[in-house]
């Protein structure tokens, strides 16, 4: 299934091969190196409790890197994910903290590449029509230049830290269809948006599974927990208005770090 793991990494197979063959333990098996790359899905933002020295990045001690560090002390704790990023901030400004000793990465990107908040923005204030408009849109950059921009943010990230095992994750699905909303977006610009995610988790998937990196999605954990559900683990529109569209606490531990520890 598209939203579960698609791929192990090459370092893991390598990992699993050394220990059959009875080779000494790898470094990934004495400890990790986690470095924590992304937008806000990784940050935390919507989830609170933000690290003070994070700034505008809004780095949350909710969030699945901060929860996952917390109960497994990794040797070392790099925290780059930053709100607002995109694969190419992503490839500028984070990958700095990746060396030779990284062991273990994770990563979200790609959904502000194709304007995923400015099309929250047009269906929240604006017709059903142009709505759907602006997620096809979307779309087309999803098959357009993401895969581009993603292939070469996963080749730096190899490039950087050649033995890491790198996890991918994804994004959920925003709207339970037939759910409890009385208000708001319309079902057909609901199922829009929602189908737009899929697509961007495939694209995604597909090019972490060129990379040799593991996918994880979230789309499985966050069912029966999407906007419009009895128990939402996002945020709909919300103030502050960043918040909106992004996962809550619940959503970050719920729904992320079991997607990311199953895998890790």
């Amino acid at each position: 299934m598209l939203w579960r793991r698609i791929v192990l990494s090459a370092t893991t197979a390598l990992a699993v091969a050394a220990t059959a063959l009875g080779a000494a333990p790898s470094a990934v098996a004495a400890g990790h190196n986690y470095v924590a790359l992304g937008d806000s899905y990784s940050s935390g933002v919507g989830a609170g409790s933000y690290l003070s020295d994070s700034g505008d990045c809004r780095r949350s001690s909710k969030a699945y890197p901060s929860l996952w560090a917390a109960s497994n002390a990794p040797a070392s704790f790099a925290f780059k994910a930053c709100s607002g990023a995109t694969t190419g901030s992503v490839r500028s400004g984070q990958l700095s903290a990746l060396t030779a000793s990284t062991t273990l990465v994770s990563v979200t990107a790609g959904g502000n590449d194709v304007g995923f908040a400015d099309v929250m923005q047009t269906c929240v204030l604006n017709s059903e029509a142009t709505c759907v408009a602006a997620v096809n849109t979307a779309v087309s950059k999803m098959n357009g230049s993401l895969p581009g921009s993603l292939s070469a943010l996963y080749s730096n990230i190899r490039s950087r830290a050649s033995r890491a095992h790198v996890v991918v994750l994804g994004y959920p699905r925003f709207y339970k269809l037939a759910g409890t909303c009385i208000a708001g977006l319309s079902e057909t610009e609901r199922a829009a948006i929602n189908q737009g995610s899929n697509t961007l988790n495939g694209v995604i998937a597909k090019q972490a599974a060129n990379a040799g990196f593991t996918f994880s999605g979230v789309a499985d954990e966050f069912t029966g927990h999407e906007i419009c559900s009895a128990d939402s683990w996002l945020h709909s529109v919300a103030i502050p208005v960043s918040d909106s569209y992004h996962p809550k606490a619940a959503g970050q531990s719920g729904g992320y770090l079991p997607a990311f520890r199953s895998v890790a």
